[in-house]
């Protein structure tokens, strides 16, 4: 362990003295606040805020940065106050280190809420200043390094953790050398034994494919000689994470991994990376698809560099990565590779560290609108993964997305509002789904209408985080509104029927009606009524009288227009259409779900007034129903066409169809037909009936 005086000295290459002498002064604050606190390990506890500074010190962090790395612990273990640290190193320091400082123990009902709420706080911190993610990921690698004192539980918890969010984290912000350490030491504390295994394999393998690599390394080399261009050529090693990923992800023997060779050619320009690519394209052949240019489109954590596939002497692949000293410092280091703290709101920051500042400010807006922190964990765990498709806008603006990503996750990208009004999708000038998977070098046209909504559907195929968590908002208002809608039309509904209206009401009587359900305003309380969790008829006896007298039963029926939206559904059991007598069954938490009058399901709280409502059907009501009818028939050649035919002449739609032979000579199709009421079923059963050899045709009916 490097003491304060090393580290002093490593400081002063790249910092002003006056900065370095703040940064001993944090260092000793740290130790006289830490006093008598010892690590697991035995070690003075001031080792591990000593330790984090010098990772930062590697990355060439500046100053304040290093001197929230010393205090990061002495807020939340020796009970000095963030005011304190604000006196004693000034506002910036002490923001930062209350954005490090971990969430106070708090009673969360389950583990993993108590991690996500931990992360939430820390993404708010790090939108204030991206500083915060940067100590943080230091402290958690040291915490890694020093894995091996606590006991075996505690380690895997703490390393699934570090490989779910921190590793993606380091790799989201371009910092490939964190990441490979996280994820290597991650690998051996959850699986010791599978690492252990993999590290001999590997050392064996290196010794058996030294000539080989040697040889390819010196023909690349001279290559390059000859054609007068200078690069530093080295091979490339595979991790064992990677390596470990890559055998369970692929299926893919061990050996079938390691025939692959790797190399890297470091360049001083980037006209040079492209002749370079040239050289080795003439001195082996490339496999066709596997180019890929990332230095014109970089990744969305700012990695550049050109990537190819060869075929080697003797057919070997060899993968190779050309780009600039430049690029292969961003590489390893991300926004740490050139940190320059932006203290003038006016200078915007460019490259690698924009790109993360944009991606914090989408973790933002997902944590605002996400509706719990494990919703929002979630959300961003899904935009953490990096393989990324390039689609571009009808303008030819570039547009990054992670693989499988949808015309809707598209939509969303472009604005909010593009995606919740989205009906349909062009890519590359076609009509397609907008389920379907994007590829790169798509130009995605999306068709939105105004006051369109989005579908719930959409939640099964979206594949980032910005789209599931704006579908999943749009929908809870979308929810609540037609709530609200539906229970004031079932309060009311009650309330007629004892000749008063809603509006009648007293304000006052309103209010503490609604105090007395615990709820702050009347929107709440009607929510409630629509999504069925209270009964319409025991609020509207609170709301007209004290005493709770009750009132008259024979209200008409509530009038369904079939617009009512989430908080209103068919029952698939009968199916029920326009003209079919029908009855509300009230189920909490989903609304009013509409049954046949007849329907067996029900029989039993038919007559309940808690539980069911009498319903009718209005007299604009609009939208198609799906009835199911069962035909028998004689068997014949072309039947399945015969009664699509007959649908289709009758305007129906055929939505699902199965048949099975009752004997070798009678057919029972059983047939899902989309109607618009029970005159429209009767004009499609009319012309079922005058096939050929029809027998029978009942509708099922729950």
């Amino acid at each position: 362990m490097p003491s304060i005086d090393v580290l002093a000295e490593r400081l002063s290459t790249y910092l002003d003295d006056d900065q370095v002498n703040l940064v001993r002064r944090a260092y000793f604050y740290a130790e006289q606040a830490h006093d008598g606190q010892r690590r697991r390990s035995g070690e003075a506890y001031v080792t591990h805020p000593l330790a984090v500074a010098c990772i930062l010190a590697d990355m060439h962090m500046d100053h304040q940065s290093l001197m929230a790395a010393m205090l990061h612990d002495v807020i939340e273990d020796t009970g000095i106050a963030k005011e304190a640290l604000d006196t004693q190193f000034g506002e910036s320091v002490a923001e930062l280190v209350d954005g490090v400082s971990k969430l106070t123990q708090m009673n969360f009902e389950t583990k993993a809420e108590a991690q996500a709420e931990n992360f939430q706080k820390m993404a708010m911190a790090m939108a204030r200043d991206i500083r915060v993610i940067l100590v943080k990921l230091a402290d958690r690698l040291h915490n890694m390094r020093t894995l091996e004192v606590l006991s075996g539980e505690k380690r895997r918890r703490i390393a699934k953790e570090t490989l779910e969010i921190y590793a993606p984290i380091a790799n989201r912000l371009g910092m490939h050398s964190m990441r490979i350490e996280f994820e290597d030491l991650g690998f051996k504390a959850m699986h010791p034994m599978r690492s252990e295994r993999i590290r001999a394999a590997v050392k064996r393998a290196r010794g058996n494919r030294k000539e080989i690599v040697n040889k390819i390394e010196e023909s690349i080399t001279h290559c390059l000689a000859r054609e007068g261009m200078e690069g530093e050529v080295s091979g490339r090693e595979k991790h064992l994470y990677g390596i470990y990923q890559k055998m369970r992800g692929k299926r893919r023997a061990f050996n079938e991994i390691m025939d692959v060779y790797a190399f890297r050619i470091v360049v001083d320009k980037v006209d040079t990376c492209y002749r370079v690519l040239g050289a080795v394209h003439n001195l082996y052949k490339p496999l066709p698809g596997r180019f890929k240019d990332y230095i014109a489109i970089p990744k969305a954590n700012g990695y550049q560099s050109l990537h190819t596939t060869l075929f080697g002497m003797h057919g070997v692949p060899i993968e190779i990565q050309i780009r600039t000293r430049e690029m292969e410092e961003l590489a390893n280091n991300g926004i740490a590779a050139h940190w320059l703290y932006k203290s003038n709101e006016e200078d915007q920051p460019k490259g690698s560290h924009a790109r993360a500042r944009q991606w914090v400010k989408g973790v933002l807006e997902m944590q605002q609108r996400a509706g719990n922190s494990l919703e929002f964990i979630e959300s961003v765990k899904i935009d953490l993964f990096p393989d990324e498709v390039y689609v571009f806008t009808p303008k030819g603006r570039i547009m990054e997305l992670p693989k499988g990503s949808t015309a809707v996750d598209f939509a969303y990208a472009v604005h909010t509002d593009v995606g919740n009004t989205c009906i349909a999708c062009r890519i590359n000038r076609r009509l397609a789904p907008l389920s379907q998977a994007l590829e790169s070098g798509s130009t995605v046209e999306i068709v939105s209408a105004p006051g369109a909504r989005p579908n719930p559907a959409w939640l099964n195929f979206v594949v980032t985080g910005k789209a599931r968590t704006h579908i999943r908002h749009a929908l809870k208002l979308q929810r609540r509104s037609e709530s609200i809608s539906l229970g004031e039309r079932l309060l009311n509904k009650v309330l007629v029927s004892f000749d008063s209206h809603l509006d009648k009401i007293p304000a006052e009587r309103i209010q503490t009606v609604v105090a007395e359900y615990q709820q702050d305003v009347l929107e709440d309380l009607l929510e409630d009524i629509g999504l069925g969790n209270r009964m319409a008829y025991v609020v509207a006896r609170r709301l007209l009288s004290d005493n709770g007298e009750a009132l008259p039963s024979s209200e008409g029926p509530l009038a369904i227009r079939g617009t009512e939206g989430l908080v209103l559904s068919y029952a698939k059991c009968c199916t029920p259409i326009p003209g079919d007598p029908i009855v509300g069954h009230l189920s909490a938490g989903k609304g009013m779900v509409v049954h046949l009058d007849s329907c067996k399901n029900i029989g039993e709280i038919r007559h309940n007034p808690e539980k069911c409502i009498q319903l009718s059907w209005a007299k604009d009501v609009t939208g198609e129903f799906n009835v199911e009818l069962r035909v028998e028939l004689e068997h014949q050649r072309g039947l399945i066409a015969l009664l699509a035919g007959s649908v289709n002449a009758a305007d129906g739609n055929i939505e699902k169809i199965s048949m099975d032979e009752r004997d070798g000579r009678i057919s029972v199709v059983q047939l899902v037909v989309s109607v618009h009421d029970r005159v429209h079923l009767a004009r499609v059963i009319r012309k079922l009936r005058g096939l050929t050899g029809v027998i029978r045709i009942t509708r099922a009916r729950g």
